[in-house]
């Protein structure tokens, strides 16, 4: 991927588009099957309704084969530390 793209304002549709770039999928709907997430999931991230958390960010980078760093970079995700969330 290339990180020149990647500019400071926070974007999830320009990593989206990227990733599906990248693993030459067609569509929204194959994305999400991707990545093991809902198409309605991924319809909530592109509007904004929800971010994407450490662990997607974790498995995006996974499918994708890619870093972390270089996925954050892309989505304009500017803060120092990523914190994972858990649920106990």
């Amino acid at each position: 991927m290339d990180t020149t793209i990647a500019s400071s304002k926070y974007d999830p549709n320009r990593l989206l588009n990227t990733l599906m770039e990248r693993l030459g999928l067609p569509s929204d709907k194959e994305l999400s099957q991707r990545l093991n997430i809902s198409t309605k999931v991924l319809r909530k991230i592109r509007t904004g309704e929800l971010t994407i958390s450490a662990s997607m960010l974790l498995w995006m980078a996974e499918c994708a084969q890619t870093t972390i760093e270089e996925l954050r970079s892309i989505l304009g995700d500017r803060r120092r530390k990523l914190r994972l969330s858990y649920v106990i």
